[in-house]
């Protein structure tokens, strides 16, 4: 992390810590809690054998590199799609975060106009029922979840009464959408559930929470048995849903990495889950070609980081590199879903190390 990204957000991440310390004190009966000091008390990377460098000089080029692309791509109304999305509330999200995982909060630092065009076109399309969609070909809560996510993250930084209402009412839409298995599914009503939209979810509530949004702990523990529900014993990954189909690396990483942000840190399912991640470690090729390619790895690497220790070791410098073999000249990175889509998801993974996101603070 540069001196620049450093300065700019160490007011930043106090002011966000004062605000977590009061909402517990106001909160503390109603708040879900989970247990900060299984995370805290994580392995960092690098504790063991001295520190790595995560981020090198290069890399850094790389990753201004697809923020300049970024932001040349970014619609005059703030929105970013896909070829079937079009105007997408969740990409446009993911993109807003890649902005901020730089250090750059909306109206701030070098893209914080992008930062607050993509904010304001989120708030365009959060609706009076807690929904927030815009164009979509496929269910909303994709998009919900990542909106709700980003909305998280940028609370408060700078003091918006429009975000807190848009949070609040997202928060209540997720709550009230839990199916009876505990998970979630496309539509925002309480009826199926898959692991793959699950994840979505229980990021947001954890981020709202974070950010000092009531979470009622019911629904957080309820979510944690949907995802426990879906392991797979024959051989420690993931289900997209329960007892169906079969384990697959992008499911298992969004199952391992749910664990982690409800608040499991430690356990049998979670030490099987990561050694099943490990198997794909040197298998990149056969991964991209599998398809979801950079949905899987956004949360492995989120999973890994959280593991910390030797899992972070050796997970970031190979996928770092791999990331960076598959950028464009322009700066971008292209997939299924579009330059936008896997340019953020790209830039979210690179920049993980700077710990400057709340959502990634170990």
């Amino acid at each position: 992390m540069n001196e620049e990204v450093r300065r700019r957000w160490h007011g930043h991440v106090l002011r966000r810590r004062w605000m977590l310390l009061s909402a517990v004190v106001m909160m503390v009966g109603e708040l879900w809690m989970p247990r900060s000091v299984g995370l805290r008390a994580a392995v960092q990377p690098g504790d063991s054998g001295g520190r790595f460098v995560e981020i090198t000089p290069g890399t850094r080029r790389q990753i201004e590199k697809g923020l300049k692309y970024l932001a040349s791509i970014q619609g005059e109304d703030g929105s970013y799609g896909a070829r079937h999305y079009g105007r997408h509330v969740g990409i446009t999200a993911l993109a807003c975060l890649a902005f901020m995982a730089d250090g750059n909060l909306p109206g701030r630092g070098p893209y914080g106009v992008n930062v607050q065009r993509g904010l304001e076109f989120i708030l365009d399309h959060a609706q009076e029922t807690g929904l927030i969609a815009a164009n979509t070909s496929h269910g909303p809560m994709y998009g919900h979840g990542f909106a709700t996510l980003f909305l998280g993250e940028v609370y408060g930084q700078p003091p918006d009464p429009r975000v807190r209402e848009a949070l609040v009412k997202a928060v209540r839409l997720i709550v009230a959408s839990q199916n009876n298995e505990g998970g979630w599914r496309y539509q925002p009503v309480p009826v199926e559930a898959d692991i793959s939209v699950t994840i979505c979810e229980i990021m947001a509530l954890r981020s709202a929470r974070n950010a000092g949004i009531s979470v009622p702990k019911e629904t957080i523990d309820r979510a944690i048995k949907y995802v426990k529900d879906c392991n797979n014993p024959a051989d420690g990954g993931f289900l997209y849903r329960i007892n169906q189909g079969t384990s697959a690396f992008p499911r298992s990483a969004a199952g391992v990495a749910s664990l982690y942000y409800a608040g499991v840190y430690e356990g049998d399912i979670l030490d099987r889950g990561l050694k099943y991640l490990m198997r794909y470690k040197n298998q990149q090729g056969s991964n991209r070609r599998m398809g979801h390619y950079f949905y899987g790895h956004y949360y492995a690497a989120q999973a890994m980081h959280l593991a910390g220790g030797q899992y972070w070791r050796d997970w970031y410098p190979m996928i770092r590199d791999e990331l960076l073999k598959q950028q464009r000249e322009d700066g971008s990175w292209t997939y299924n879903h579009g330059e936008s889509y896997a340019t953020a998801m790209a830039l979210l993974v690179l920049q993980m190390p700077n710990e400057v996101l709340p959502i990634f603070e170990k």
